[in-house]
Protein backbone atom coordinates (compact mmCIF):
# COMPACT_ATOMS: atom_id res chain seq x y z
CA UNK A 1 0.00 0.00 0.00
CA UNK A 2 2.68 2.45 0.69
CA UNK A 3 3.86 2.07 -2.72
CA UNK A 4 0.89 2.35 -3.97
CA UNK A 5 0.51 5.44 -2.17
CA UNK A 6 3.73 7.11 -2.93
CA UNK A 7 3.69 6.65 -6.74
CA UNK A 8 0.40 8.98 -6.79
CA UNK A 9 2.16 11.73 -4.82
CA UNK A 10 4.97 11.70 -7.32
CA UNK A 11 2.39 11.77 -9.79
CA UNK A 12 0.97 14.79 -8.45
CA UNK A 13 4.34 16.60 -7.41
CA UNK A 14 5.24 16.25 -10.92
CA UNK A 15 2.19 17.50 -12.82
CA UNK A 16 1.71 20.38 -10.22
CA UNK A 17 5.79 20.71 -11.66
CA UNK A 18 4.40 20.60 -15.10
CA UNK A 19 1.71 23.06 -14.19
CA UNK A 20 3.77 26.00 -12.76
CA UNK A 21 4.62 26.52 -9.29
CA UNK A 22 1.15 27.98 -8.69
CA UNK A 23 -0.57 25.30 -9.39
CA UNK A 24 -0.17 21.70 -6.38
CA UNK A 25 -2.30 19.32 -4.78
CA UNK A 26 -3.04 21.16 -2.21
CA UNK A 27 -4.08 23.97 -3.96
CA UNK A 28 -4.14 27.37 -6.43
CA UNK A 29 -2.16 30.37 -6.04
CA UNK A 30 -3.68 33.15 -8.09
CA UNK A 31 -1.70 36.57 -8.90
CA UNK A 32 -3.68 39.48 -8.78
CA UNK A 33 -2.57 42.04 -12.20
CA UNK A 34 -1.85 44.91 -9.50
CA UNK A 35 0.68 42.64 -7.53
CA UNK A 36 2.78 41.81 -10.94
CA UNK A 37 2.25 45.40 -12.15
CA UNK A 38 3.71 46.78 -8.98
CA UNK A 39 6.63 44.19 -9.14
CA UNK A 40 7.49 45.41 -12.86
CA UNK A 41 7.32 49.12 -11.97
CA UNK A 42 9.81 48.73 -9.23
CA UNK A 43 12.14 46.49 -11.30
CA UNK A 44 11.98 49.37 -13.79
CA UNK A 45 12.72 52.49 -11.53
CA UNK A 46 15.83 50.06 -10.51
CA UNK A 47 17.31 50.57 -13.52
CA UNK A 48 20.17 53.42 -13.85
CA UNK A 49 18.82 55.44 -17.12
CA UNK A 50 15.25 55.21 -16.54
CA UNK A 51 14.34 58.70 -14.91
CA UNK A 52 10.44 58.24 -14.85
CA UNK A 53 7.24 55.88 -15.72
CA UNK A 54 4.16 57.22 -17.64
CA UNK A 55 3.11 59.55 -20.15
CA UNK A 56 3.17 62.97 -19.44
CA UNK A 57 -0.24 63.13 -18.80
CA UNK A 58 0.38 60.31 -15.94
CA UNK A 59 3.24 62.04 -14.65
CA UNK A 60 1.31 64.97 -14.07
CA UNK A 61 -1.25 63.34 -12.52
CA UNK A 62 1.01 61.64 -10.08
CA UNK A 63 2.63 65.33 -9.28
CA UNK A 64 -0.73 65.99 -8.21
CA UNK A 65 -1.41 63.27 -6.25
CA UNK A 66 2.14 63.36 -4.69
CA UNK A 67 1.22 67.01 -3.07
CA UNK A 68 -1.55 65.21 -1.37
CA UNK A 69 -1.06 64.84 2.18
CA UNK A 70 -0.96 61.20 2.76
CA UNK A 71 -1.07 60.08 -0.45
CA UNK A 72 1.64 58.46 -2.70
CA UNK A 73 2.69 57.90 -6.37
CA UNK A 74 1.13 54.53 -7.64
CA UNK A 75 4.21 52.00 -7.83
CA UNK A 76 2.47 50.91 -11.10
CA UNK A 77 2.44 54.03 -13.20
CA UNK A 78 3.40 53.54 -16.54
CA UNK A 79 2.59 49.96 -16.68
CA UNK A 80 0.04 47.73 -17.66
CA UNK A 81 0.39 43.86 -18.21
CA UNK A 82 -1.74 41.01 -18.70
CA UNK A 83 -1.94 38.00 -16.37
CA UNK A 84 -2.87 34.23 -17.11
CA UNK A 85 -2.79 31.13 -14.90
CA UNK A 86 0.93 30.67 -15.73
CA UNK A 87 2.22 33.31 -18.03
CA UNK A 88 2.16 37.14 -17.95
CA UNK A 89 3.20 39.73 -20.16
CA UNK A 90 4.25 43.80 -19.24
CA UNK A 91 4.12 46.77 -21.31
CA UNK A 92 5.80 49.51 -20.00
CA UNK A 93 6.16 53.13 -20.72
CA UNK A 94 9.45 55.02 -19.53
CA UNK A 95 11.31 58.23 -19.85
CA UNK A 96 14.81 58.02 -20.20
CA UNK A 97 18.31 60.19 -18.56
CA UNK A 98 19.84 61.81 -22.30
CA UNK A 99 22.92 60.20 -22.65
CA UNK A 100 21.90 56.80 -21.79
CA UNK A 101 21.79 54.04 -24.91
CA UNK A 102 18.30 52.88 -24.94
CA UNK A 103 18.87 49.23 -26.69
CA UNK A 104 21.34 49.02 -23.28
CA UNK A 105 18.80 50.58 -21.87
CA UNK A 106 15.99 48.15 -22.64
CA UNK A 107 18.00 45.14 -22.49
CA UNK A 108 18.66 45.68 -18.77
CA UNK A 109 14.82 47.02 -17.97
CA UNK A 110 13.95 43.96 -20.07
CA UNK A 111 16.03 41.22 -17.58
CA UNK A 112 15.25 42.67 -14.54
CA UNK A 113 11.36 43.36 -15.03
CA UNK A 114 11.42 39.58 -16.12
CA UNK A 115 13.63 38.24 -13.33
CA UNK A 116 11.52 40.20 -10.57
CA UNK A 117 8.64 39.11 -11.67
CA UNK A 118 9.47 35.49 -12.43
CA UNK A 119 11.08 35.24 -8.88
CA UNK A 120 8.56 37.26 -7.04
CA UNK A 121 5.20 35.52 -8.60
CA UNK A 122 6.42 31.80 -10.44
CA UNK A 123 5.07 33.60 -13.68
CA UNK A 124 6.83 32.74 -17.32
CA UNK A 125 7.03 36.34 -18.50
CA UNK A 126 6.16 35.83 -22.52
CA UNK A 127 6.90 39.48 -23.10
CA UNK A 128 8.33 42.85 -22.03
CA UNK A 129 7.51 45.86 -24.21
CA UNK A 130 9.09 49.22 -23.74
CA UNK A 131 7.97 51.99 -25.14
CA UNK A 132 10.25 55.47 -24.40
CA UNK A 133 8.27 57.94 -24.30
CA UNK A 134 10.39 60.83 -23.84
CA UNK A 135 14.25 61.73 -22.71
CA UNK A 136 14.47 63.51 -19.36
CA UNK A 137 17.42 66.32 -19.72
CA UNK A 138 18.93 67.95 -16.52
CA UNK A 139 17.49 71.56 -15.88
CA UNK A 140 14.38 70.99 -17.76
CA UNK A 141 12.23 70.59 -14.22
CA UNK A 142 14.73 72.39 -11.97
CA UNK A 143 13.28 75.69 -11.52
CA UNK A 144 14.69 79.09 -12.38
CA UNK A 145 14.46 81.08 -8.70
CA UNK A 146 15.55 84.39 -10.65
CA UNK A 147 12.84 84.21 -12.93
CA UNK A 148 10.55 83.50 -10.10
CA UNK A 149 11.36 85.72 -7.62
CA UNK A 150 10.68 88.61 -10.37
CA UNK A 151 12.31 91.85 -9.59
CA UNK A 152 10.89 92.79 -6.22
CA UNK A 153 11.82 90.68 -3.49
Amino acid sequence: MTTTATTPAKANSNSAAENGALNSAQGVTTIADTVVQKVAGLATREITGVHALGGGAQRAFNALRERIPGATASAGQGVSVEVGERQAAVDLQIVVEYGVAIADLAKSVRRNVIGAVEQMTGLEVVEVNITVSDVHIPGDDDTDESTESGRVQ
